[in-house]
C-alpha cells in the first residue's frame, strides 16, 4: 500500500499539485490542492473531502462537484389546486404522480480512489484542454494558434530545407488516460 501512495504522491509531484490544506481540513479528512494553472486571475483549487466528493474550490459561492453523476428518477405527487366556497385556495392530490429525472453523484469512499479521480479529472480538464494558456489566464485561440504555427513554419523552412533535421520528425508528445490517448501541445 505504500509503494501506491508514493506513486500516487509522484504523481501530484509531477503535475506540480501543491497540498494547500490547513491543520483543521487535514484533522477533517479533507486535502486541498493548488494547480500551477491560473483561470480568471487565480490558481485552481480543487479539493478531496472524507464525505466522498471531489470538488473545484474557487469560483463561485458554492464549489463545484467534479463526482461522477448517475440518472436519479423521483416520483411527486400531482396537486390539484381550486379555490373553494369562502374564497380560500386549497389543494388535493389528484392520484398521479410527475417523474423528475435529475442526476445524482456517485460518491467516492476510498481516499486514494478520490485522489486519483482528481488526479485524472485534473490532468484531462485543466492540463490538457487547456494546454494553449498563458500566464495571466487568457487563452489563445485554436486559429490564432495554427496561424501563428504557419507563419513560424515559413519563417524556419530555410533551417528545414538545409538538413538541419535531415527528414526526423519532431517527436510525439502524449498522455493515455482510462484508454484515452491525448495528445500534448
Amino acid at each position: 500500500m505504500k509503494g501506491i501512495q508514493l506513486r500516487q504522491e509522484l504523481m501530484l509531484d509531477l503535475l506540480q499539485m501543491k497540498e494547500i490544506s490547513t491543520y483543521r481540513q487535514q484533522k477533517n479528512g479533507t486535502r486541498i490542492f493548488q494547480l500551477p494553472i491560473k483561470k480568471y486571475g487565480q490558481y485552481i483549487e480543487v479539493g478531496s473531502f472524507k464525505s466522498g466528493y471531489v470538488r473545484r474550490m474557487n469560483g463561485g459561492y458554492t464549489p463545484y462537484q467534479l463526482n461522477k453523476c448517475e440518472p436519479n428518477v423521483e416520483y411527486y405527487k400531482d396537486y390539484e389546486h381550486f379555490q373553494d366556497q369562502n374564497g380560500n385556495w386549497r389543494q388535493e392530490p389528484t392520484g398521479k404522480y410527475n417523474k423528475y429525472v435529475g442526476k445524482k453523484r456517485i460518491l467516492i469512499d476510498n481516499e486514494y480512489d478520490r485522489i486519483n479521480h482528481l488526479i485524472t479529472y485534473c490532468l484531462k480538464n485543466y492540463y490538457i484542454n487547456q494546454a494553449n494558456m498563458i500566464e495571466d489566464g487568457k487563452f489563445i485561440p485554436k486559429w490564432k494558434h495554427d496561424r501563428l504555427q504557419e507563419k513560424y513554419d515559413g519563417m524556419c523552412s530555410d533551417i528545414y530545407n538545409d538538413g538541419f533535421h535531415a527528414g526526423k520528425e519532431e517527436p510525439e508528445v502524449s498522455v493515455t488516460i482510462n484508454g484515452h490517448r491525448y495528445n500534448v501541445i
